[in-house]
């Protein structure tokens, strides 16, 4: 057979594979499908093989196999699995790769954040003490070649395939900086990249701390409690910040939730049809008594509402910002074959009281589920599931995990939009540094914007005083953000942003409520509530 042939088949293969795997998930492990479903089963699978060996027997031109290895893995196997619900998935080989790496949260490479600009391929940043950072390679750096191969038009994933490699080996960037009249040649030693899930933990007032939570790995709870113990004894409130946040290991969320709850106490319950139900409890506990907000949005999901969830139904935060994306399903990779893998469905998530996280997905397009939500109109909780915590206050199920204040997103304007669009502060970063000195007392006074008014103009940015004043405590804080990102690390440039955020400020005033609450001592809410049972 020739090996073009056998990689077809291969690709055809997975995709019964695929089939099997669901029908043994779905039906056989609890012996439910009845003989005419399985019968049906296998009349489906047999017209698929029959399809395929007419197709490669007879189609005019030679079979191209890349085209159906994309049919199967991008077109059969994700619209299968998308006729059950919108989070089952197929993962082909690189897919995999890429979803195991992100788990672990660290590869081997030389740490440096890209993206395209035109026809270049430009740092964003590079991560705080990685091989690209220590050599000196600044944001904005735009990469000239690796190992002598140009990136000339290249995308950024081949590029950051180059720069990827065994531990201990070299790589050498080329790369041109502005006010730098010739390229700069780095010689970098390959070396573990950690990807840290608190990317942010500061004391963002005296006696608050704040955490920022990117997503849920194998280090997340752990980076959690060395962000608790770095604040120290005199913590007074904690602001966790979770938007934007799409989850991941369930165990992370359990492990944080851990570090805020009391010994023993549920965080959250799984519930399926092929297997026993399960209910995660906290192993160990915590005795902390400072209040705690926790900040959401819309596109907070999965395991970052599981920790929302469990420390609203125990009273143990107050939960602010937006209604959560409501991913309440739970997916098991099952291994398929050849490095492939199968997200499929096998459980619901449930909140300590007992609400349904999932939003509703019937009748809905996978498009309008992701990116379609009606926030214009006002919410309607009458139809949602009602829910106590342990104190008795009112929440909400199967929508996501509902603030107890309701904090609305910060819209951008086409003034903001059109600067970001045409990387306005990064690029004017760069050109900034190369002819000026920027320390930790740096501050965007009117000889700095005026320069920035100019590179607009050399940028061929429109804009009008009027644009200018309406959104000026945005642009001198992303102007000093961006070059503190350059000069001292990324981790100081969310710094900026973060002291700036109006959702953040919004937040912290939450605190004095959040400390009723750890106290139970909200009396006009507990009051209200119980005339509306």
């Amino acid at each position: 057979m020739h090996a073009p042939t056998r990689r077809a088949l291969f690709s055809a293969t997975v995709f019964l594979a695929v089939c099997g795997v669901t029908g043994s998930v779905l039906g056989g492990r609890v012996a439910a499908q009845s003989a005419s479903d399985e019968s049906n089963l296998r009349d489906s699978m047999k017209s698929f093989t029959d399809v395929y060996s007419l197709v490669e027997a007879n189609y005019a031109d030679p079979m191209n196999t890349d085209r159906i290895d994309k049919a199967i893995y991008d077109g059969a196997i994700p619209g299968m699995l998308h006729m059950l619900d919108p989070h089952s998935n197929f993962y082909d080989p690189k897919a995999y790769a890429q979803m195991k790496e992100d788990q672990h949260g660290r590869y081997y490479g030389v740490g440096m954040q890209i993206q395209p600009q035109g026809s270049k391929i430009v740092v964003l940043t590079p991560f705080e003490g990685t091989p690209a950072y220590k050599a000196g390679i600044r944001p904005g750096d735009v990469i000239l070649s690796v190992d002598g191969k140009s990136t000339e038009n290249m995308d950024t994933t081949a590029v950051a395939t180059m720069l990827k490699g065994p531990r201990g080996t070299q790589v050498v960037v080329l790369m041109a900086r502005e006010g730098t009249p010739k390229p700069l040649t780095f010689t970098l030693t390959r070396d573990e990249i950690p990807r840290h899930s608190v990317d942010m933990a500061f004391m963002i007032k005296p006696g608050i701390g704040y955490i920022h939570v990117t997503q849920f790995m194998e280090t997340t709870s752990q980076e959690v409690q060395s962000a608790l113990e770095g604040f120290g004894p005199g913590l007074n409130g904690l602001l966790i910040d979770l938007r934007g946040n799409p989850g991941g290991l369930l165990n992370e969320a359990v492990e944080m939730s851990d570090q805020f709850l009391q010994k023993g106490q549920i965080v959250v319950s799984q519930r399926g049809r092929a297997f026993p139900d399960q209910v995660y409890r906290t192993p160990k506990g915590s005795d902390g008594k400072y209040p705690v907000v926790v900040l959401v949005n819309r596109n907070t999901a999965s395991a970052a509402e599981i920790v929302s969830g469990a420390l609203q139904d125990h009273d143990r935060a107050l939960i602010v910002g937006e209604t959560t994306f409501g991913k309440g399903l739970v997916q098991t990779v099952f291994p398929v074959s050849e490095n492939t893998g199968l997200a499929l469905t096998t459980f619901h998530y449930y909140t300590p009281s007992g609400r349904l996280i999932q939003r509703n997905y019937e009748g809905v397009s996978l498009y309008d589920y992701y990116y379609v939500r009606n926030d214009a109109l006002p919410a309607d909780d009458s139809n949602k599931e009602v829910k106590l915590t342990d104190s008795g206050r009112t929440v909400y199920g199967g929508g996501g995990i509902t603030p107890d204040e309701k904090i609305p997103d910060v819209k951008g304007n086409h003034f903001e939009d059109s600067l970001l669009i045409h990387y306005a502060f990064f690029n004017f970063s760069s050109h900034y540094l190369a002819n000026h000195t920027v320390d930790k007392s740096f501050v965007v006074d009117d000889t700095v914007m005026q320069q920035f008014r100019e590179f607009l103009k050399s940028q061929k940015v429109d804009y009008t005083d009027k644009d200018i004043a309406d959104n000026i405590d945005w642009i001198k804080t992303s102007i000093k953000a961006e070059l503190f990102t350059s000069v001292f690390g990324p981790t100081t440039g969310l710094e900026v942003r973060a002291g700036w955020d109006p959702q953040i400020a919004k937040a912290l005033t939450y605190m004095p409520e959040a400390l009723a609450l750890e106290n139970h001592t909200l009396p006009s809410q507990q009051k209200t509530q119980t005339a509306s049972r």
